[in-house]
């Protein structure tokens, strides 16, 4: 679109809306609950934004459209693409091989050749949406493509992208039959950001080994290419959260408050409640947490008349075998538990196979003692920020995995290694049993982190640092160009080099 487009195009796999078409051809909206759109939100709307993404539907076509003050731009995917291209190569190749490879990976060339196809749709797409000058924020993995097609068809924009899922180590991620198109792809942008330094170094690696580009911290330098100037590279952690304000204030509400009351009613009013809340995926680790607890009743460290596990276990990727596989053993695993441990009136497991609205989401926090957080590997994992800002009563405990990103920030966590099933049991229980006085500390630790750094710091953190010229970065000095966050940055990547 050029000079007359947008300031600002974020770039995402989804629009923020689910739409849906009548049978009198009548297309409708609603918009869909994410952090990312109440992260972006705002900001679009000062900044005149867009948003473009796929529909949801195969084979939804639809003009570009005005929604919360955003414009929306469909992007139309077929039934074949949306298999080939989201549950094949983003879902089926890419997912399990950033996720250390837990489950394996398929390698699938005509996939990858949907892949391509579908990331040049979207650059095309942002690419005329998108004034002179502007920024272009694309989001995640399904699109790591768009930077460098993007840069291509439009050398004026300044291009960041975000990956919010893992990068993996250089040995894993060399697996990748079409590894070196993607580290190009992702070196389209000006600022790449991933949720932890050991991601940013990961990259950075990959970088070195795939190419002859030289890296001096977190700077890349790109040469001139053809009518490409040459540019300055940027690949930095920025950690994502939530609205934790939002959460804060709907878990103060008597509605809430109340219905966190019911809940441990309905349960029979067990002494420990413990809750997991994740998406039915194979990197949550909850077939591990689901043993560990089975095994602290089997051998009488917990009492199944005094204690409840509640896990819910929301839809996802249904169309995937390996997510299928999944929950067949999810419940017959908590099938097993509930019949020998389980009473009339009382269950040992509450398994509840849907997702919740975030009234309820919040009630659960404040009903449960116990959250567990037992992911084999996470970009960040958001439910374990949720549960902090939900605990306004600065009671609970948080048992988190240390293969999540969250693990670097939420110190006042009771971290555990969940492949170690006697060292996760030792946590549960010192989680179930810990002095209410320690609780209020660790608490109000973690509420100081969560509550300061939300998701409104991340998203203009992100964009600020995208604004500023990379060009100064050619000699490595950040502190010349008065950007105070990059130093801090670097030497997190320098101690993560070192260990």
């Amino acid at each position: 679109m050029g000079k007359d487009g947008f300031n600002l195009v974020v770039v995402a796999n989804r629009l923020p809306v689910d739409m849906s078409v009548a049978d009198d051809g009548t297309v409708s909206w609603q918009r869909s609950p994410g952090g990312l759109v109440t992260a972006l939100e705002p900001v679009m709307q000062s900044a005149d934004g867009a948003w473009v993404g796929w529909a949801g539907s195969p084979g939804l076509e639809a003009d570009p459209f005005d929604a919360d003050d955003m414009r929306l731009v469909p992007v139309t995917l077929s039934a074949g693409e949306v298999e080939r291209y989201y549950e094949g190569f983003s879902n089926d190749t890419l997912w399990p091989l950033y996720h250390d490879v837990i489950a394996p990976p398929a390698f699938h060339r005509q996939w990858w050749d949907t892949y391509r196809k579908v990331n040049q749709r979207f650059a095309e797409a942002a690419a005329e949406q998108a004034a002179d000058g502007a920024m272009v924020w694309v989001q995640d993995y399904q699109l790591q493509l768009v930077p460098g097609m993007l840069r291509r068809l439009r050398p004026d924009l300044k291009i960041g992208f975000f990956d919010h899922i893992p990068f993996p180590p250089l040995e894993i991620f060399q697996q990748l039959p079409w590894r070196r198109q993607v580290v190009e792809g992702l070196l389209g942008a000006d600022l790449i950001g991933f949720q932890r330094a050991g991601d940013a170094a990961n990259f950075s690696r990959a970088v070195r080994r795939l190419t002859d580009l030289t890296t001096r911290g977190q700077m890349i330098q790109v040469p001139a290419d053809g009518d490409l100037p040459a540019r300055a590279v940027r690949a930095a952690p920025f950690p994502i959260s939530i609205d934790s304000k939002r959460f804060d204030e709907l878990a103060r509400t008597p509605e809430v408050q109340a219905r966190a009351k019911e809940i441990r009613k309905d349960l029979g009013d067990p002494k420990i409640v413990m809750l997991g809340v994740d998406r039915l995926d194979y990197t949550k680790g909850i077939r591990h947490r689901i043993k560990a607890y089975g095994e602290l009743l089997q051998d009488g460290s917990l009492d199944p008349a005094e204690c409840t596990l509640v896990q819910v276990a929301s839809p996802s990727r249904e169309n995937v075998g390996a997510y299928q596989e999944l929950r067949e053993h999810v419940e017959v695993l908590v099938g097993r538990i509930n019949g020998e441990y389980g009473e009339i009136g009382h269950s040992a497991i509450h398994y509840l196979h849907h997702s919740y609205p975030p009234e309820e989401m919040a009630a659960l926090y404040l009903a449960a003692d116990v959250m567990l957080v037992t992911s084999l590997r996470d970009g960040m994992n958001l439910v374990a920020k949720e549960y902090v800002a939900a605990r306004s009563d600065d009671a609970g405990v948080l048992v988190l995995s240390e293969f999540t990103g969250a693990a670097d920030e939420l110190s006042g966590a009771v971290l555990v290694n969940p492949h170690d099933i006697d060292g996760m049991k030792d946590a549960i229980l010192r989680a179930a049993t810990m002095d209410p006085k320690e609780q209020r500390k660790r608490m109000r630790r973690l509420r100081r982190k969560v509550l300061t750094d939300d998701v409104a710091k991340w998203s203009s953190r992100f964009l600020t640092t995208l604004a500023i010229p990379q060009a100064g970065d050619q000699t490595g000095s950040d502190d010349a160009r008065g950007d105070a966050t990059a130093a801090a940055h670097r030497r997190d990547l320098a101690s993560h080099d070192r260990g």
